[in-house]
């Protein structure tokens, strides 16, 4: 595909282009969700999509045989991790989301690896030395990412750009528990807060479900399956009205099917080609860029207001991610020469791209792919 040189920068200009699908994901469901389309429809419909594209390629891989049969313990670990991961993430994402905006959901989406650092060291499954400057570097950047994300939600100051949107009461279950604009603006943190924490205990359920079903591909499919199954059921409980099940436009459709489609099959692709080459701390690098474009264009295109403390707490937030990337990446260095690790054989990186697969039927996968990857081998904490 060119000369060396063109090639080295390849990954580059593929995560770059990357954050814009990302960004496009999360303007289009802002778009739709201030429309009128209920956010619980949308987390079934989002699901749908990525089942019915991840199924006939689990099916025509040749890897089927993990989706005719289930142990018992798989199934449970897969139904939790759904409920978890997918069901009960996507609806306080999208709800925190609709009562947001898409740049405050995108800058959120940065406290997703010190989230995960915090769950696996309270787990045991991450180490931390506070002799060293990796271990405090890891907890500064935990403490920052938080404290950032809680300026968002609790500090507006000034407005910078655009007016306040008045959103239609009828989209948010929750919205009328607010009882004014601010009290809003911090439940819907608060939910994009707590969509997040489901996202990072995700990751954690990986191990035992990845150790249970080892085979990623029929894994992703049957949590894809059962997490459209379960929001179908909770949107059904909660939408007695089945209008709003109806697609309303054309728009409406191509959203539901862009995110599923995108976010589950390009996305993939797209991570585990720049995985295979650079490595996922290279591809974590990049979620700050995609919390950018998300913020400038939607100041632009969907005329969101922009204050000085959601910018102050999202610049906090992505300088706490850089700080555990950081104390992260140190470690893993002087871990390997400690150890005489030499850089992975194609066939390892290999093994170790198969289980980002796992990441296409969520839409923090959309919004972001954290560093923290949990899985069964040996090279992850």
């Amino acid at each position: 595909m060119g000369s060396g040189v063109n090639n080295k920068y390849l990954p580059v200009v593929a995560m770059v282009i990357l954050q814009f699908i990302y960004a496009g994901i999360a303007l289009g469901t802002r778009t739709v969700l201030v429309g009128g389309m209920s956010p619980r429809v949308f987390v079934v419909y989002r699901q749908v999509m990525a089942t019915l594209v991840i199924l006939p390629v689990t099916y025509f891989s040749g890897r089927n045989s993990g989706l005719r049969s289930l142990s018992f313990r798989s199934f449970w670990l897969i139904f939790l991790a759904s409920l978890i991961g997918v069901t009960l993430n996507q609806n306080l994402l999208y709800e925190g989301l609709y009562l947001v905006s898409s740049s405050i959901a995108s800058a959120m989406a940065n406290l997703l690896p010190a989230l995960t650092f915090l769950m696996a060291a309270l787990l045991r499954m991450e180490s931390v030395n506070i002799g060293s400057w990796r271990g405090i570097a890891k907890i500064v950047g935990t403490v920052t990412c938080v404290s950032g994300a809680f300026t968002m939600a609790l500090v507006k100051g000034t407005k910078l750009l655009n007016n306040e949107q008045k959103l239609p009461s009828s989209n948010s279950l929750l919205i009328g528990l607010g009882g004014g604009p601010d009290n809003t603006w911090i439940l819907g943190c608060l939910l994009l807060f707590g969509s997040s924490l489901c996202w990072s205990l995700w990751l954690i359920l990986q191990v035992p479900a990845s150790a249970s079903h080892p085979n990623h591909l029929s894994l992703s499919a049957w949590m894809c399956l059962m997490a459209a199954l379960q929001s179908g059921a909770v949107t059904l409980f909660l939408e007695p009205n089945l209008a709003a099940w109806k697609l309303h436009s054309f728009f409406e459709f191509a959203s539901t099917v862009y995110a599923g489609v995108m976010g589950s099959a390009v996305s993939f692709f797209v991570q585990a080609w720049c995985i295979s080459r650079r490595g996922p701390l290279f591809s974590a690098m990049f979620t700050p860029l995609y919390t950018v474009i998300t913020t400038i264009l939607a100041a632009i295109i969907l005329h969101e207001s922009l204050y000085t403390g959601s910018l102050i707490g999202a610049i906090g937030v992505i300088i706490g991610l850089y700080i555990v990337l950081w104390g992260k990446a140190e470690e893993v260095a002087t871990v390997n020469d400690a150890e005489g690790v030499t850089d992975p054989t194609p066939a390892e990186v290999e093994e170790e791209v198969k289980i980002h697969i796992i990441n296409n039927n969520n839409e923090s996968t959309d919004f972001e792919e954290p560093l923290l990857i949990i899985s069964n081998s040996p090279s992850h904490f």
